[in-house]
């Protein structure tokens, strides 16, 4: 049992990854719990709405937002995905390629798991 739920976040979070490499807001919206927070490693918090509206105007055109490590750890009803994370692409203009770590925390819900909180490493150094 806990094996399959351990495989449905799994699962989840990398559906969300590819949601916001293609700038897909309702993906990324069903996945994401209404109160949603993303803390960075520079310490800019983002919301939902945050999110969702980065993936309208495609503020960041991505080649890559691949995991390249997952691991899912369960605690109940919460489950916390950490991952390296490659990003590539573009933002605002300017080019970007950085690996990261970051932390995604899931709760299930009567509606299914929602991601309910990320954090997000610095980026790597080369």
């Amino acid at each position: 049992m806990q094996a399959d739920e351990a495989a449905i976040v799994a699962t989840l979070d990398t559906k969300y990854q590819a949601a916001v490499k293609a700038n897909d807001a309702a993906g990324m919206a069903a996945i994401l719990a209404d109160d949603f927070i993303l803390v960075t490693g520079r310490g800019k918090a983002f919301t939902k709405q945050d999110l969702l509206e980065q993936a309208r105007t495609k503020a960041t055109i991505y080649e890559k937002q691949d995991e390249l490590e997952q691991k899912v750890r369960l605690y109940g009803n919460t489950a916390v995905v950490t991952a390296l994370l490659w990003e590539k692409g573009v933002a605002d203009g300017k080019p970007f390629d950085k690996k990261l770590w970051f932390s995604d925390t899931y709760v299930k819900t009567p509606a299914g798991w929602k991601y309910v909180f990320g954090q997000a490493s610095l980026a790597l150094p080369e």
